[in-house]
């Protein structure tokens, strides 16, 4: 199960499809196009450090995902395109008017629908 302390991650994800055509292998055969649903999530560079330790692992999700599970994309060859990569900036004035800047990272995370077995 995904940790509920970070559960809020997943308010703001945007459903999508991660499509590539198939490309050549070294070897010279085609290897298999993508086209796999997902989540992208922009989040601040802080929670995605916290985050990293679930890289590459499945997840079970509740709340509005239930019955689904994720996987962090973080260095898997295939889904090079959909490492993280950067979020911008927010530049913000703290209540004690001193600026500060928050830096943010778009993740992509594998959605899978959760099928469980069921003894007989």
């Amino acid at each position: 199960m995904w940790p509920d302390e970070f559960r809020f991650i997943f308010d703001e994800a945007e459903e999508v499809t991660l499509d590539s055509p198939a490309t050549e292998r070294e070897d010279g055969s085609a290897g298999e196009a993508i086209h796999r649903k997902a989540l992208k999530v922009r989040l601040t560079l802080e929670d995605y450090e916290r985050i990293w330790p679930f890289a590459e692992a499945r997840h079970r999700l509740q709340g509005k995902f239930a019955g689904k599970a994720v996987t962090l994309i973080v260095n898997n060859p295939h889904y090079s395109q959909w490492h993280p990569a950067d979020g911008g900036t927010v530049e913000s004035v703290s209540e004690s008017g001193r600026p500060y800047s928050t830096k943010y990272v778009v993740v992509y995370f594998l959605l899978d629908d959760v099928s469980e077995t069921v003894g007989a």
